[in-house]
């Protein structure tokens, strides 16, 4: 039974079959051409000899170079490796001694990224029911002792002295903000509208309630569709359109957002740029987030941001095979 050659064992067996090629033609050039060498080299067998010995270093040169250079594109493959983004692979290019070298570096990227992606489909898992349930306490425990206090004060209110009704209906105002911000608070951790009525209308109640908390114009287009998409398709959409707008209001110094959601039978590309700074050149927690999120649906996330010339965040998600 054959024993399968190590990645070494075939290099080896490669350079020598190589060496020893060059060295038996260069044998049979010298045996069979008229050029002999004396006991004692005369000054005239010298360049001969040079002649010869340089046809055979650059043979065996451009052979080993040519049988080697995959070596080159696996180092640059593994510097290119980048947890939140997804690897290219090596091409093999058929070279067969190097061919299992390539192929198991290549299923290392697979391995890797199959874990990463079902370790952060976990951790992201973990984070929307936690999210869910931080919403559920804000709205029926806090939401409903605030509504009870606002109630209360108004009843308070209506029977106070002239003297201290003023402060009670400051007080009445602040516990009213408090109960909006909650609520505020809640729909951003669990979007109601995204489950109720879909990715389209959760988008415009996301950009409504950006414009009017930070006066930002929100200029959006959002194609109507006639099947709503998967559902962790549209929260990953409904993410990354609320991480871009959070970014863009910490930090772009933008005057005008415009926010784009196309769909066709093969992607879903969902756009979101601003006429702000940019000149964004390290990503943060928030950034990588969207990353690790696209990885979920086995998107791409691209982000453009030339300086003065503002931001663009680009999500493309495949619909072919997400039924798998």
């Amino acid at each position: 039974m054959n024993r399968a050659r190590t990645p070494a064992a075939a290099l080896f067996r490669r350079v020598f079959l190589i060496n020893g090629l060059i060295f038996t033609l260069g044998t049979l050039i010298l045996a069979l051409s008229p050029a002999t060498v004396s006991s004692r080299i005369k000054l005239t067998e010298i360049p001969v000899l040079v002649v010869g010995l340089a046809v055979i270093l650059t043979a065996n040169a451009l052979l080993l170079r040519s049988s080697l250079a995959p070596l080159d594109r696996l180092a640059a493959s593994m510097r290119r490796v980048d947890p939140p983004r997804r690897s290219d692979r090596v091409d093999d290019g058929g070279n067969g001694d190097l061919h299992n070298l390539i192929t198991s570096f290549n299923a290392m990227l697979d391995r890797l990224e199959t874990e990463r992606t079902t370790a952060s489909a976990t951790a992201l898992a973990a984070q929307e029911n936690e999210r869910q349930r931080i919403a559920r306490e804000l709205h029926d425990e806090i939401g409903q002792s605030l509504t009870v206090a606002l109630l209360t004060l108004k009843r308070a209110v209506d029977r106070a002295p002239a003297a201290i009704r003023g402060e009670l209906e400051d007080t009445q105002e602040t516990v009213r903000a408090s109960l909006d911000e909650v609520r505020g608070i809640a729909r951003r951790l669990r979007p109601d509208a995204l489950e109720d009525l879909g990715l389209r209308s959760a988008l415009n109640a996301l950009c409504t309630e950006f414009s009017q908390a930070t006066g930002i114009a929100v200029v959006k287009h959002v194609a109507p569709q006639s099947d709503r998409l998967r559902p962790d398709i549209e929260l990953v959409c409904y993410r990354v359109a609320q991480e871009s707008l959070t970014n863009v209001a910490r930090h772009a110094g933008a005057g005008k957002v415009w926010l784009d959601l196309h769909a066709t039978a093969d992607h879903v590309t969902l756009r979101i740029a601003d006429d702000g700074a940019g000149g964004v050149t390290s990503e943060g927690a928030g950034i990588n987030g969207m990353r690790e999120r696209a990885l979920l649906v086995n998107a791409t996330l691209t982000i453009a941001s030339p300086k003065g010339e503002g931001t663009e965040v680009r999500l493309t998600i495949p619909l072919h095979g997400q039924g798998d």
